[in-house]
């Protein structure tokens, strides 16, 4: 029975590289298990020809445990620390056969049965645990096939949605800059509306210009005139006149200057630079040159404008450009809708936009009302979604009450309220913090 314990430590060999032949760590023990299986048949044969029986049970028994002893200490063979440990009555029985058969002969062979018994049943018990044990290697090798799979399933998937990632980013940065361009766009079409509005309001400070000019030509000649006559006192006079004159001038040039700045100022991209800012001088300007851009396109077009400005308005800290661009949609929505209900309602009708500025707490208020033909209940909750436009197809982009929004309450911590009534009145409310 010497052998047995050579011939459990080769079949343990074998059977841990069946269980490990579908997983993973099957490259890393392979060779390694091959070698050890041919160690433990170099040695078994070795003992069994050149060693006393009672030396090659105490080795055969040595070896096996060595063998268990290494099996369970690595974490690969965990799953199998049951069936290596079925292994150890057999190494134990045969080192114990051994050393009686040597240190106390007689003793062993009164009782070789049962040391011959022990062995056998070692060896038996290791196919009990065996058999026990196999539903336990069945589910390993499918968790292994089943680990295998999702470890490719979750490769492709990781592929798969990096792809996507990659592909998302690219459409994120060609929405930005579409966005980008829409709003540039928005920002020239506002400008373009205003053309007609700004020429009309830099004409009226250029004729005073002139017109003061030719009258300051025409007294200097009176001046020159009373000096020739020795009349210092009339040519005094005269000068203080010219003065006065270019006094307007200066005003009205001033005024031009200030249209101009602030157009330009209108259509480059705003710098989110807050400034200190008169809200009632913003607010008319704007008014203004909308009101007179709409009646360049259509010279029938008529309106009452009323102003309602509280003169006691702290300046106020906002991007003036953004607030301005703000305001001028606002503007041109009330005169295209009072001249749209014009358009329906006759000449008995009177077109009126009325513009009011109010403090109110920590906030300024700005209402812009108009009696134009109105809005929907339905439709007010969208009026504020980009590229909704009740205007017909050519005349509106659908931006500018969405980019109004972004404004007055992303940029600026405000409100932007609607209120109206169908072919009676429409009232868009403005809050702002002043600070």
């Amino acid at each position: 029975m010497e052998f047995l314990p050579y011939l459990a430590a080769f079949l343990l060999i074998k059977r841990l590289q069946k269980l490990l032949k579908f997983s993973p760590l099957r490259a890393k023990w392979m060779s390694q298990l091959t070698l050890a299986s041919w160690i433990v048949v170099g040695i078994g044969i070795t003992a069994s020809i050149y060693l006393h029986d009672g030396l090659s049970s105490i080795l055969g028994g040595a070896l096996l445990l060595g063998a268990v002893a290494i099996a369970d200490k690595e974490a690969d063979f965990q799953p199998f620390n049951s069936f290596i440990k079925a292994h150890l009555p057999l190494a134990i029985a045969s080192a114990l056969s051994g050393v009686a058969e040597l240190i106390a002969p007689k003793f062993y062979d009164k009782y070789d049965n049962l040391f011959q018994f022990a062995i056998i049943a070692g060896f038996v018990w290791i196919f009990a645990r065996w058999a026990t044990t196999k539903k336990q290697r069945e589910e390993f090798s499918l968790m292994s096939q089943q680990n295998a799979q999702l470890d490719k399933l979750v490769a492709e998937r990781t592929a798969e949605l990096t792809k996507q990632k990659n592909e998302l980013q690219e459409t994120v940065a060609l929405l930005q800059t579409t966005q980008q361009q829409l709003i540039q766009s928005e920002k020239l079409a506002s400008l373009g509306e205003l053309t007609a509005g700004i020429a009309h309001e830099i004409q009226n400070p250029l004729n005073f210009v002139n017109n003061f000019s030719e009258v300051s030509m025409e007294m200097m000649d009176e001046m020159g005139e009373e000096l020739a006559k020795g009349d210092k006192e009339e040519a005094m006079a005269i000068a203080a006149d010219i003065k006065q004159n270019l006094e307007k001038i200066i005003h009205h040039g001033k005024r031009a200057d200030s249209i101009v700045k602030g157009m330009l100022q209108h259509s480059r991209a705003s710098s989110s630079t807050k400034e200190a800012t008169d809200i009632n001088k913003l607010a008319d300007e704007y008014f203004r040159l909308a009101y007179h851009g709409l009646r360049a396109k259509d010279k029938t077009f008529n309106a009452e404008l009323i102003t309602h400005f509280d003169e006691q308005l702290p300046a106020i800290t906002i991007v003036p450009q953004d607030i301005g661009r703000v305001l001028l949609n606002l503007f041109n929505n009330a005169f295209y809708a009072v001249q749209k209900r014009q358009a329906i309602a006759g000449d008995g009708f009177k077109p009126t936009v009325e513009l009011a500025t109010a403090k109110k707490g920590n906030f300024i208020i700005i209402t812009v009302k108009d009696n134009g033909t109105g809005i929907p209940d339905d439709i007010k909750d969208k009026i504020m979604q980009p590229f909704f436009t009740t205007k017909p197809t050519g005349e509106g982009t659908g931006l500018g009450l969405s980019l109004s929004y972004d404004i007055v309450v992303k940029a600026h911590g405000g409100t932007i309220s609607i209120d109206s009534k169908p072919d009676d009145y429409t009232i868009f409310t403005i809050q702002i913090p002043i600070g």
